[in-house]
């Protein structure tokens, strides 16, 4: 990966819709150079996907919470399936696995303090693999995002 497919990168980060002349005047390429790059970068993967970013309030996502879990024990068919049910679950925005006295932090979005309270009973209460979680509901939303930082190089 060249200084330009980064460049192209970054630029398609923040807005994947762009039509190709653009993205071309934007890193001094061709149109069917930038299209021929960016068909490598899906084939190997690092471009992974590409999704509509919508805005939660619009669609009655009002309330983002960052939640710490602690599991029950160790045991790592309780960890295997707290994953999956993670995965599975469309309000789960991100988990991850972490390190010391919590075993994971989940973001989790909701329409109200309500249905955050539903789905933490139904997610970390009802498995019964949850030991202890702590709910910690966003006030304002600072920064979201997944864009990748990427130097030239």
């Amino acid at each position: 990966m060249d200084a330009l497919d980064r460049h192209l990168l970054t630029l398609v980060q923040t807005d994947a819709t762009r039509p190709l002349h653009e993205l071309g005047d934007l890193v001094g390429l061709s149109p069917s150079a930038v299209q021929r790059r960016l068909v490598r970068l899906r084939a190997t993967g690092v471009i992974e996907r590409e999704v509509a970013v919508l805005n939660p309030r619009a669609v009655g996502a009002t309330l983002t919470a960052v939640v710490l879990i602690a599991l029950a024990d160790d045991d790592s068919a309780h960890h295997d399936e707290f994953c999956a049910r993670m995965r599975a679950e469309p309000h789960v925005q991100q988990c991850f696995a972490i390190v010391g006295q919590w075993d994971y932090v989940v973001i989790l979005i909701s329409r109200d303090l309500a249905e955050n309270r539903e789905l933490s009973r139904r997610l970390f209460v009802d498995a019964g693999t949850v030991r202890r979680y702590e709910t910690l509901p966003a006030s304002t939303a600072i920064k979201s995002g997944l864009a990748l930082p990427l130097t030239p190089g």
